[in-house]
């Protein structure tokens, strides 16, 4: 009885064979059906390899919301060449809550020459090369992120000592933590000066024959600094057509939240508009010399995140890879056979052409003769 009903069971689930086995015998093979074969299995071969790449491949998700957080302080990391002596100029931030940040609060006045050295210069036209390709490719931004912290260091490399070439230029660098509104990043000649209407600078000491900003900007961020990612001012290079100029940036910042497969990390993405004028009272361009960043911070809040397939979605997409080309070289093959024997069949009956036979009235019949068993002897 066991194997009665073991029997039975196996009977049923062989009538439920969705892929029913033809005996070899009953296969035909033919030299068009394996180029077709030979034919999809290099496509598959080709796709599958290209899938593997996409499935190693990551790409960053851009997602967008509104920054809720106004109490925090936004940290600004600088470094600025300007040529002039470092006792001549000074910097210092406003911002819209008459709130100022003195430049002793974190950066550092350094004297070193304005002239760079050739391994620096080398480094500076590839900042600028860079700078160039991203206002062309903006998906290189996305490569930037992913490579930040496995890429070097955007920072010039120190100088060597050349005791030749007297320093006649003032390096500041360092950060500054400001509020989270809009604010006026300035250097100007002379040192500020706290005044209870806002603040002011001592310039009346320093000659303007002396007044030169032609400046470099070697690194302007904002935020966490994070290294290998490139700002859009990193690189710039200006210089003053006349003693009295005033360089104006106005820049926007987006607050930033990156998360890759490297790092997490809180930074600030900005745009920049630049402008540049000489001051003349008398033409009535007004203004005060010197170099002016005005930032103003978005609403809005960036989250950058790195992104990958999962293994399933790839497992999916190549079984979708194979058994679309089977089945579609499967069709096309069928059609294409169907389509030939047609055409070899309309051959074949063009090819028996027709014969006269003579009648016994003297006419001819162009029919083709009846064959019978008789005519066959």
């Amino acid at each position: 009885m066991r194997r009665l009903n073991r029997k039975k069971t196996l009977g049923l689930i062989k009538e439920l064979d969705a892929f029913p086995k033809v005996p070899e015998s009953y296969v035909e093979t033919s030299a068009s059906g394996g180029t077709v074969s030979l034919i999809a299995f290099t496509t598959i071969a080709f796709l599958t390899i290209m899938e593997f790449m996409v499935y190693r491949d990551t790409w960053m998700k851009y997602e967008y919301e509104v920054d809720k957080d106004f109490t925090s302080k936004l940290r600004i990391n600088i470094d600025i060449t300007v040529a002039m002596r470092c006792h001549y100029v000074g910097a210092d931030v406003l911002d819209l809550a008459e709130t100022m940040v003195a430049s002793a609060d974190g950066l550092i006045y350094e004297p070193v020459p304005f002239e760079l050295t050739p391994q620096q210069k080398e480094l500076q036209r590839m900042l600028q090369v860079i700078q160039s390709r991203l206002q062309e490719e903006h998906s290189l931004q996305d490569v930037i992120f992913k490579s930040a912290f496995k890429s070097a260091s955007t920072a010039l490399p120190p100088r060597e000592d050349n005791s030749l070439q007297s320093p006649d230029a003032c390096r500041i660098h360092g950060h500054l933590y400001v509020n989270k509104v809009a604010g006026n990043f300035h250097i100007t000649v002379g040192k500020a000066i706290p005044h209870p209407r806002g603040h002011a600078h001592l310039a009346a000491l320093v000659s303007h024959e002396s007044y030169n900003f032609s400046h470099r900007i070697d690194h302007l961020s904002f935020g966490e600094l994070i290294p290998g990612i490139i700002n859009p001012l990193d690189g710039t290079e200006k210089i003053a057509s006349d003693h009295n100029q005033m360089f104006q940036y106005f820049i926007t910042v987006v607050p930033t939240k990156l998360h890759t497969y490297k790092i997490s990390a809180e930074t600030h993405q900005f745009s920049v508009t630049e402008r540049e004028r000489v001051i003349n009272h008398a033409a009535g361009s007004h203004g005060v010399s010197g170099i002016f960043m005005k930032y103003d911070i978005s609403s809005l809040m960036v989250t950058v995140t790195e992104e990958h397939m999962p293994f399933w979605q790839f497992l999916v997409r190549l079984c979708g890879i194979i058994g679309g080309i089977f089945s579609t070289t499967g069709i096309l093959h069928g059609f294409g056979r169907f389509v030939a024997e047609i055409i070899f069949c309309r051959f074949r009956l063009g090819s028996y052409r027709s014969t006269s036979v003579p009648l016994p009235d003297g006419h001819t019949s162009n029919h083709l003769p009846l064959i019978t068993d008789n005519s066959t002897h």
